[in-house]
């Protein structure tokens, strides 16, 4: 993976940017965390109209033909800052999502790039065509039904419409999706209970697979919404193409404390390897917290899981093309921000404030990395 860092002084944005290409550049990667600087002083509207600043003049200084085919905002107020958000952005997949950056600014973006003739918009759905798959990106999911247990399983409902209209299923082509819980040490049960009963019917069990997912807290701008949820899947996909990670050594299976999600999952194409971590903690193979209030022990347990998971697909750390990290208390953030910048000063990466589901893990962390697929076979098991 190559890094290279931007920074404008006049608009005090900073964008970290992660490429991947293969030998024949045939379908580059790009991916970028774009977030202010830490002395940053505009008022909301001059940041909003900044950020988007910043994404212009870095798809100039990008080789020509990238489009940015999905983008998520990370804002501080979502109530009163979708205003500043156009939702309607072509082709692009807009994501947004109250979980507040810690740069001090208001909103952050993650950026995904793709050649642009490789984009298209389906109906509510981004899909990026290449090498004879789909991949589909739905964002903003979600019910006015009462109740988050009742939420969750009315956004199920409708995301396995919107699959089968594609030709697919949950359980076939369903790679990821980010669950947004909002008020989590409240709603989070109601939420897992919906997803694992509706997943028992689509044939996610524990004797088949479950799906990778960061489940967190996290605000939509409907005030109803208790959870919303963004996916991604891929039409085409075949299962030998895909392996479930499980880090055995220092992880345990989900559902042994009555959760329904992957650990992680590495996909194989003909010419790379796409490795998406979940939402990964500070935990051992026994399910237990380890490093009790112990926020920098937390971290790095945190990685030594999240590298153990990626070893598994062949990747390291350095093979990273985004980060995102979630924070329960706000005060950890001068802790964790000088850890991570010091051990990892060029991974693209943007910290949050966003609780976890377990209030005794103090940080979590997710990740997809890219490498090169050397294998003379697609299948894992070839």
């Amino acid at each position: 993976m190559k890094y290279t860092n931007f920074k404008w002084e006049d608009l005090s944005v900073e964008a970290a940017l992660s490429v991947f290409e293969t030998s024949d550049e045939s379908f580059p990667e790009y991916q970028a965390i774009v977030n202010f600087s830490p002395d940053v002083k505009f008022d909301v509207s001059e940041q909003f109209l900044k950020i988007e600043e910043a994404v212009t003049r870095l798809l100039d200084a990008l080789p020509s033909g990238l489009a940015v085919a999905f983008k998520r905002y990370f804002v501080s107020d979502i109530a009163n800052q979708t205003s500043f958000i156009n939702l309607n952005q072509g082709c692009t997949a807009v994501s947004v999502v109250q979980q507040s950056p810690f740069a001090g600014s208001k909103v952050a973006l993650w950026l995904y790039f793709a050649p642009s003739q490789s984009v298209s918009r389906k109906g509510n759905a981004t899909v990026i065509a290449h090498s004879g798959l789909k991949h589909i990106i739905h964002t903003g999911l979600y019910s006015d039904a009462a109740g988050s247990e009742a939420q969750t399983a009315a956004i199920f409902g409708e995301y396995s419409r919107l699959l089968a209209s594609e030709g697919c299923t949950l359980e076939r082509n369903c790679l990821r999706t980010w669950v947004f819980v909002r008020d989590i040490d409240l709603y989070y049960a109601g939420m897992a209970k919906a997803r694992r009963e509706f997943f028992a019917t689509e044939g996610l069990t524990k004797d088949t697979h479950f799906i990778a997912s960061t489940g967190i807290e996290g605000k939509f701008p409907s005030c109803n919404s208790l959870v919303s949820m963004d996916a991604y899947a891929i039409q085409g996909i075949s299962n030998e193409h895909v392996k479930h990670l499980r880090a055995a050594t220092h992880l345990n299976p989900t559902h042994e404390y009555g959760v329904t999600f992957e650990r992680g999952t590495a996909i194989r194409y003909a010419d790379r390897t796409h490795v998406i971590i979940s939402g990964t903690a500070s935990i051992d193979n026994n399910g237990q917290i380890v490093h009790h209030q112990d926020i920098l022990k937390q971290s790095e347990r945190m990685m030594e899981n999240i590298n153990a998971l990626l070893a598994e697909a062949g990747a390291t750390i350095n093979d990273i093309a985004s980060l995102l990290i979630y924070l329960r208390d706000v005060s950890d953030y001068k802790l964790v921000n000088e850890r991570f910048q010091s051990k990892y000063p060029s991974l693209p990466k943007v910290i949050l404030h966003a609780p976890i589901c377990r209030p005794g893990w103090l940080i979590e962390a997710e990740c997809i990395a890219v490498i090169s697929n050397t294998h003379s076979r697609l299948s894992w098991g070839g």
